[in-house]
């Protein structure tokens, strides 16, 4: 999740195509795919809960099997590629300044323990396929609460801005 907010004291020649400035339309699709992964990220945390009630093996069980690969297989790992390709592409167009700000580096800290969230997701996900959840339903409430955190944080950073 990497939203930046174009600032004014940047170079303003971004890429155009046929004239038209690139920048709104990337930033706009790049909040779409952020969407898009979060939604994944606060649903399959409460799926896994859900999941923990059930027998291994069962059919409800093996439901559940089937969305969870579905939404991280069709809709988070692809979410979360085209909001980090955006995202870069985006601080590509602000220019090399970009990296000097101290609030864009807090959030790109920040988009990575979200990027680490999703591959320990990924990880879980696999171990309910095997029938080798280690977890508690309990444990799966807190985690669904850490993407919130997070995402607090980088919205927070992005748009205030604070140092």
């Amino acid at each position: 999740m990497v939203v930046v907010v174009r600032q004014s004291t940047f170079s303003q020649s971004h890429e155009k195509a046929n004239g038209v400035d690139l920048y709104p339309w990337l930033k706009a699709l790049h909040l779409v795919a952020v969407i898009s992964w979060m939604a994944g990220l606060l649903y399959l945390p409460r799926l896994y809960v859900y999941h923990c009630a059930q027998a291994p093996g069962s059919e409800a069980s093996e439901t559940f099997k089937v969305m969870e690969r579905k939404l991280l297989r069709y809709i988070m790992n692809p979410a979360m590629i085209v909001s980090f390709a955006l995202g870069f592409w985006l601080i590509w167009e602000l220019g090399s300044g970009a990296w000097s700000l101290g609030w864009l580096h807090a959030k790109l800290a920040l988009v990575l323990v979200l990027a680490v969230m999703h591959g320990l997701m990924a990880k879980w996900r696999r171990d309910f396929e095997l029938d080798r959840n280690q977890h508690s339903s309990g444990f799966y409430r807190v985690m669904n609460e850490v993407p919130t955190v997070l995402m607090i944080g980088i919205v927070i950073l992005a748009v205030v801005q604070p140092f």
